[in-house]
């Protein structure tokens, strides 16, 4: 890292934060869906009726609404400061 420059090291840097950012997307999605799966599967055998479907896409579209808005605040709190 000594031997780049300011502007590459810049890059090095954002490539890992949105390698990190990337990663963290996908664990929150593969939480969302295994949290959804628990409260929306029941005991249909090896797929889902639609009434499961229909409460898994509520489910997963709830979670990210819910954690769209807490980034928003979160950010927005961020700028006051």
């Amino acid at each position: 890292m000594d031997k780049l420059t300011p502007e590459q090291q810049q890059q090095v840097m954002q490539q890992a934060a949105m390698a990190a950012n990337q990663q963290v997307m996908q664990d929150m999605m593969k939480q969302t869906i295994n949290l959804c799966f628990k409260k929306c599967a029941g005991t249909s055998g090896d797929r889902l009726d639609r009434k499961e479907q229909a409460c898994m896409g509520y489910c997963q579209d709830l979670y990210l609404e819910t954690r769209a808005q807490v980034q928003a605040a979160l950010q927005d709190r961020q700028q006051k400061m």
